[in-house]
């Protein structure tokens, strides 16, 4: 990679993501809130990473957990007021921790001001904010498009009132907006101009690739029927809207980024909406999240990311976990649970495997993005039935942060109010105290990590080559300049041997090879000795 001009903040960046409703407490109403988040910055900055990206805080109903979204300019009374959301920005910018907060622009709550205008009258002027059709003539929604979450139904409501149905991709409290009209697109621009003035430093898009529609709304092919209409809605007139919000964040100074959420079925795909370098600056990059703890299907990963994404010049983005998906590590040994293995012994390869996949997250060619937990290697949570609150069934990765042993976990919690999820398992040790005083604990295996992107730009900015490994044995190399490093990542439950015969030498250019982070905190510092245990990652320097 050419590194004569200063680069974008971003490309090198590690990105923390809060789902603040599950943060941290500071009110004692058992939801998380702005104010718990700032109570915990100087913890980000110790811990290393660069931006947080905070999950929607905006006033709301609560259908989709913010979502659903009732006021695009205010924050949820839940979560505090701008006032401290603007704190939260200066206080996060004097710790150099830049600030991206999402939003979403493809759909509003069925309870924000436009919708129930749009509701009063076919000719009210807010109506063609929202996409209505007429029924078919046997009654039946305009087209087979299914909803997410609950795709046994129609991503249509009927409207008695007007005798129309209404678009929506999502919940049926979620209607969508009709990007065709002009007044839509003013409105959404002056949403993000007035957070771009209040110093955020960047936007992640929700299912930014909805925003166009095919004005015809041609029913989907019957063998794509099922699947829901958001995953495959991808029409041209959407880029040149994406290519007119990065002409309004490129009006701002200090590299402001757009991260676009394009759920689509194929990374090619997702890979166009990089456009010629003037529509997303980063898209999320989704098969990891369903990659299970194999080599094969991780290099096919990679390699089809970075084949998708090398002719457009575009750079990637990698995440293991997100507030939409099981927590990792409950994915990556689920099924052992289910063949009767020992329930302790599953548990601590989880670990193992939890610890490998954070060292490949973070050497991989592109930005990494950290769920929250992650970083303290947490399980999802186990939610009773009478627990369950979330339609698309994601409450488990969603459960509170532990940020201590005691009863409550570091949350407020006055008598008889609990946090609005169960914590997760293993919490009174899996937590952020006990880990922050244990050198051997995940949290300290992530801060190692970050540190070492830093003291070796190879990791962060360089080049990116797979090379030849034992079976089971992921390995590549990143070099910037005269800088090389490698990374070696092994997926088997066997010790196995890296001999001359797979070049680690040749590949660094020089040897002996040091080992400058080990997944499992081993040999770190030393040369490395040739061999990688059970579920162990190295990263090698010289």
């Amino acid at each position: 990679m050419v590194t004569g001009s200063p680069l974008p903040w971003w490309m090198s960046a590690v990105v923390y993501q809060i789902y603040p409703r599950s943060f941290a407490d500071a009110n004692g109403d058992g939801i998380g809130d702005l104010a718990g988040i700032r109570a915990h910055l100087d913890d980000l900055a110790w811990l290393g990473v660069d931006a947080i990206w905070i999950s929607p805080f905006y006033p709301s109903p609560m259908v989709d957990f913010g979502y659903d979204v009732s006021d695009y300019c205010n924050v949820d009374p839940l979560f505090g007021t701008l006032e401290e959301f603007d704190a939260l920005v200066a206080e996060a910018h004097a710790l150099d921790l830049r600030i991206i907060i999402d939003w979403v622009p493809n759909h509003t709550s069925d309870r924000h001001p436009w919708f129930l205008d749009a509701l009063t009258d076919r000719s009210n002027d807010h109506r063609n904010w929202y996409v209505w059709r007429d029924p078919r003539s046997d009654g039946l929604p305009p087209n087979n498009w299914v909803a997410a979450f609950d795709m046994s139904a129609p991503a249509w409501t009927f409207d008695e009132a007007s005798g129309q149905w209404y678009l929506h991709l999502f919940d049926s409290a979620q209607p969508d907006l009709n990007w065709d009209e002009p007044g839509v697109v003013d409105a959404m621009h002056d949403v993000l101009r007035f957070w771009l003035d209040r110093g955020v430093d960047g936007i992640r898009a929700d299912v930014v690739h909805c925003i166009g529609k095919d004005p015809q709304l041609p029913d989907n092919p019957s063998e794509l029927a099922a699947i829901p209409h958001s995953a495959l809605n991808d029409v041209p007139v959407t880029h040149q809207r994406i290519r007119d919000i990065r002409n309004l964040l490129d009006s701002y100074p200090g590299d402001r980024v757009i991260v676009g959420e394009v759920y689509l079925l194929s990374t090619e795909a997702v890979a166009t909406y990089y456009g010629d370098g003037d529509e997303l600056h980063l898209s999320f990059n989704f098969p990891p999240l369903y990659a299970p703890w194999s080599e094969p299907h991780w290099r096919r990963c990679i390699d089809s990311t970075v084949h998708a994404l090398a002719p457009r010049d575009a750079w990637p983005t990698w995440v293991l976990s997100n507030h939409d998906n099981p927590r990792h590590r409950s994915r990556y040994d689920a099924a052992a649970l289910f063949r009767g293995e020992d329930p302790a012994s599953v548990v601590r390869r989880s670990e193992l495997r939890a610890r490998c996949a954070a060292v490949m997250l973070l050497t991989l060619r592109g930005t990494p993005f950290l769920f929250q937990g992650e970083e303290m290697g947490l399980l999802d949570a186990v939610i009773p039935p009478d627990r369950v609150v979330d339609p698309g069934g994601r409450d488990g990765c969603r459960a509170p942060l532990p940020w201590d042993g005691t009863d409550h976990h570091g949350w407020i919690a006055p008598e008889g109010i609990e946090p609005w999820l169960p914590f997760p398992d293993e919490s009174s040790t899996c937590n952020y105290a006990s880990q922050r005083d244990d050198p051997d604990s995940v949290l300290h295996l992530y801060r190692r990590l970050i540190a070492c992107r830093r003291r070796h730009p190879a990791l962060s900015l360089g080049d990116f080559v797979l090379f030849d490994a034992p079976d089971g044995v992921l390995a590549y190399r990143r070099t910037v300049d005269d800088e090389v490093c490698a990374a070696l990542i092994n997926f088997t439950d066997t010790t196995v041997a890296i001999d001359h015969h797979f070049g680690i030498e040749a590949s660094l250019g020089r040897a002996p090879a040091t080992v400058a982070i080990s997944s499992d905190g081993s040999g770190e510092g030393s040369p490395f000795d040739g061999r990688l245990l059970p579920d162990q990652a190295v990263v090698l320097t010289t």
